[in-house]
């Protein structure tokens, strides 16, 4: 049974807290299938909750203490009907070797990228384009006049007509 200082259980717990129950222990106690799932689950996830169908607290502490004792984990929390339990898996926290892909030469083509960039085809990327000078393309203006004026575009005055039966540009507040 692996045991865990105050700091590393407060942490535990803090971790613990959104996770919801994998194994429910119920009305047949901790069989071997249940264990074996507790086993699995602390394996794939090193953090767990158990759901024990229980009354007896005195029990479920039993029930605590045999399962940390026969799969070598620690206890972290008892409260109510749920145990957290912890085990360390050395294999999840390895890093793995690099198996990084050598570069390819310049000019090479794997089919992963285009072999020619632009700049090797004669054309000039957009920010070149637009340090040399050339006008930028036209900003996409919206249909209509009233969605000009519900986005509080500048040229939204061009588009409403003038006169005197032209809609107000200042909305009026109630009272008189």
């Amino acid at each position: 049974m692996t045991t865990l200082t105050p700091a590393q259980r407060r942490t535990l717990r803090a971790k613990a807290h959104p996770l919801h129950p994998v194994v429910a222990i119920g009305q047949h106690g901790l069989t071997p299938a249940v264990m074996h799932e507790i086993d699995v689950a602390l394996a794939a996830h090193e953090l767990v909750k158990v759901r024990v169908f229980d009354d007896d607290r005195v029990a479920r502490d039993g029930l605590m203490t045999r399962i940390c004792a026969e799969l070598a984990c620690a206890s972290v929390q008892h409260i109510g009907k749920l145990l957290v339990l912890w085990r360390e898996n050395p294999a999840k926290h390895e890093k793995p070797a690099a198996t990084r892909r050598p570069r390819a030469p310049k000019g090479a083509s794997d089919g992963r990228r285009p072999a020619a960039s632009s700049a090797a085809r004669g054309e000039a990327s957009p920010r070149r384009r637009r340090a040399m000078g050339a006008a930028p393309a036209a900003p996409r203006t919206p249909a209509t006049p009233d969605a000009r004026r519900r986005r509080g575009r500048a040229d939204a005055d061009a588009a409403v007509p003038a006169g005197p039966h032209a809609p107000s540009r200042r909305r009026r507040r109630g009272g008189a």
